[in-house]
Order: C-alpha cells, then sequence, then structure tokens
C-alpha cells in the first residue's frame, strides 16, 4: 500500500507490483484498482505494473470536488513523479480510456504506448441519457438501484446469474463503497463533460483500441469512432460486456501483452 499526495493534498493510493516495462493501470468510473486484480495476475511476471485508485473511489480519498478527467490524469503523473518513472505504457478501461487519451495529448512524453479498452472520445445522445440517469438516481439517495444497473450494464447475463450471490453483496455495501453520494454523482457528471474528439489525430504513440462487440454501457461504436480518429491505432473486439477485464482477464491480457511486446521491438 502506497500512498502520495497531490498537489491540492489529496491522497492518492496506488500499489507497484511485477518487474520489467513500467505499465500503468488505470480503472474505470469505479475508481478501484482492484478491477485489474486478475489482469496484474497475468501481467506481473512480465511488466513492472502501477495500479492507481482515482481521487474520490476506491481507497483514495474524497474531497469534495471539483472532479474532471484532466485532474485524475493528473493525479496519474503525481503517482509516475512519486515513483521515478518518466514514461510508462498506459492501459485504461472506460474512464480509464479517457484519462489515457488526456495523458496521451497533455503529457505525451510520459506514455510509451496507449491502450484504450471500452471508452469513448465524446458523449452522444445514448451516453448523455444513460450517465445523466445515473447522476440523478445518486442525487436522489436511490443507492440500490444504482448499483443493480451498474451490474446490469457492465456484466453479460451468464456471469450476473452466476454471481448473483456476490452481485448482492455488492448492493447492499453500495452505501459505503459510493459515499459521499455528491461525489460520486460529480464524477459521473465529469464524463460528460470530456471531448478531446477533434485533438486525437495529434497522437501519435503506438495505439490499442478495445472494445466488447456486447457492451451495454459504453456501446462498441465508441471504439470504433476511436480507432477512425487515431489513424493508425490497431483494434481488438472481445466478448463479455463492459466489465471483460474483470469478468474473463486472460484474454484482455495476453492481448495487452502482445501488444506491448510488439510496442517494445
Amino acid at each position: 500500500m502506497t500512498i502520495v499526495k497531490a498537489a491540492d493534498g489529496c491522497e492518492l493510493f496506488y500499489e507497484r507490483t511485477g518487474s520489467g516495462p513500467p505499465v500503468v493501470l488505470i480503472p474505470g468510473l469505479g475508481g478501484d484498482g482492484r478491477f485489474w486484480a486478475g489482469v496484474v495476475a497475468r501481467l506481473a511476471g512480465r511488466f513492472d505494473l502501477i495500479v492507481v485508485d482515482h481521487r474520490g473511489a476506491g481507497r483514495s480519498a474524497r474531497p469534495p470536488g471539483p472532479y474532471s478527467i484532466g485532474g485524475i490524469a493528473r493525479d496519474v503523473l503525481a503517482v509516475l513523479d512519486a515513483e521515478g518513472i518518466h514514461s510508462a505504457h498506459l492501459v485504461g478501461h472506460s474512464t480509464g480510456g479517457a484519462i489515457v487519451q488526456t495523458l496521451a495529448l497533455d503529457a505525451p512524453a510520459r506514455s510509451r504506448s496507449l491502450v484504450i479498452s471500452g471508452s469513448w472520445d465524446r458523449s452522444d445522445a445514448r451516453f448523455r441519457a444513460a450517465f445523466e440517469a445515473r447522476a440523478a438516481l445518486l442525487d436522489a439517495g436511490l443507492i440500490a438501484p444504482y448499483q443493480q444497473l451498474t451490474h446490469v450494464f457492465g456484466y453479460d447475463p451468464a456471469w450476473l446469474d452466476a454471481h448473483e450471490v456476490e452481485l448482492q453483496k455488492a448492493v447492499d455495501n453500495a452505501g459505503v463503497a459510493l459515499a459521499p453520494l455528491a461525489v460520486t454523482a460529480a464524477r459521473v457528471r465529469m464524463l460528460l463533460d470530456f471531448d478531446r474528439s477533434q485533438e486525437l489525430h495529434r497522437i501519435t504513440q503506438p495505439t490499442l483500441i478495445i472494445g466488447a462487440r456486447d457492451d451495454a454501457l459504453v456501446p462498441i461504436h465508441h471504439a470504433h469512432r476511436l480507432t477512425a480518429l487515431i489513424s493508425h491505432a490497431a483494434f481488438s473486439e472481445f466478448q463479455g460486456a463492459h466489465f471483460h477485464p474483470r469478468t474473463d482477464p486472460v484474454p484482455f491480457a495476453d492481448r495487452v501483452a502482445a501488444f506491448l511486446d510488439e510496442t517494445g521491438r
């Protein structure tokens, strides 16, 4: 367990494990680096893995705000600075993918390559409707429905059936995991403000875009748009809904490892 303070004093939790080329793993909106547990287990023998928790989530501090993708990107740089790492391979899922885009554009010298998984370049009407509704549930204190819909959006039907008891525990504990609700709602709304689509052509780092064909939260057309906007990017498609790097980490980790090996050569 390691904690570093950001420029504004916010305490940021991260973990470092493994050996080899440095790779930063940035989770999605849930913000908890334990999302990557299966991927870490697969990759730690080959890479130096830095796994970060977002401010406002996971094991990091939860100040009242403001919250933005750019602010969390700066937190990632604070972690790299604390570890004496000038540049690393960046892997981000969902919101983490938006953070990777931001780092690639705003601090290009700090990234050796990019993996952008289950992410988007800008919100569209469907995206806005989904995330505005999620924020409204938090505003109304409807914690259990918020968590239940996260499961419906995030997991495929077979995984939901097989893990119903486990997921009910997450619903029961959501009041603690999502507190304070105003912070979680602010983090949801920061996604609506993200739009770097007109700048993505400036990205020059080797890039891999990953999408899941059955992703109901961030549909795969967003991954196709990202691939078109970053014209040199490679693209890989998986199955397993939005949270597939957590529920089926081996194929995801193996594809990322192959891409990083190709980048290294």
